[in-house]
């Protein structure tokens, strides 16, 4: 299904004006209608992981994006790396976009493309060495979108997102000057660092899930308090 909201990938952004912002490990219809009325432009929905925080499974998945249709942009965040998989798994979500999580083998990103016309793909990209810079510019003409992350894709039990730590915000910030497409920046982002972050990376947009959560749970105190963190840089 197209996406009915299409400023949210849209790019570049101007300097003068703030990142949009993605909520992320989005658990309920209910704190998905928060992140929207605090000001959130996006919400993750996770899916089966191999760890990590958030999963939920795809008929709340499917329940929440059908609640917010219309409203904002719902991801489905994906560890599966096979197209046809991915395909049958969108279907069941009903999402406007799709997150991969986890890298897919060459011609996979146009394998979906050509199931899924309309839908939005956005590659994460692990920032755990400089070379996810290279990784980064030879996906960008695949994607409509990156996503900067911290996770361990090599590591024994895969980590995909989710994990509180920052990354090197220099790589991320070469990786936004050397790409023609939209860049999320995520991990270990929140209210105390996101300022320093945009300042620094110049994102397209900020995704932070554990940074706005108290015991799993979505607080609002830790919404609105980022939330102001990024509005000052909006004109």
């Amino acid at each position: 299904m197209a996406s009915a909201i299409p400023f949210v990938l849209a790019g570049p952004r101007s300097p003068m004006t703030s990142p949009v912002v993605k909520v992320c490990c989005i658990q309920s219809i209910e704190e998905a209608r928060m992140a929207v009325a605090a000001g959130a432009a996006a919400i993750g929905l996770v899916s089966e992981m191999p760890s990590g925080p958030g999963v939920i499974d795809d008929d709340r998945i499917r329940s929440i994006s059908r609640a917010m249709a219309g409203t904002v942009e719902t991801f489905l965040l994906t560890s599966k790396r096979d197209p046809d998989l991915i395909a049958r798994q969108h279907a069941q979500a009903e999402t406007t976009t799709i997150q991969l999580c986890d890298t897919l083998a060459p011609g996979g990103h146009s394998a979906l493309r050509a199931s899924l016309p309309g839908v939005r793909l956005v590659q994460v990209i692990h920032v755990s060495t400089p070379r996810a810079v290279l990784e980064a510019e030879e996906v960008s003409g695949e994607v409509d979108a990156l996503l900067l992350d911290s996770g361990r894709p090599s590591s024994k039990v895969p980590t995909l997102g989710g994990t509180g730590r920052v990354h090197d915000w220099t790589t991320s910030a070469r990786i936004v000057e050397r790409v023609a497409i939209p860049v999320y920046l995520a991990g270990g982002l929140h209210a105390g660092n996101v300022a320093e972050a945009i300042r620094t990376v110049s994102p397209h947009g900020v995704d932070v899930c554990t940074g706005l959560r108290v015991g799993g749970v979505l607080d609002q105190t830790k919404l609105t308090t980022f939330m102001k963190e990024v509005a000052p840089r909006r004109t």
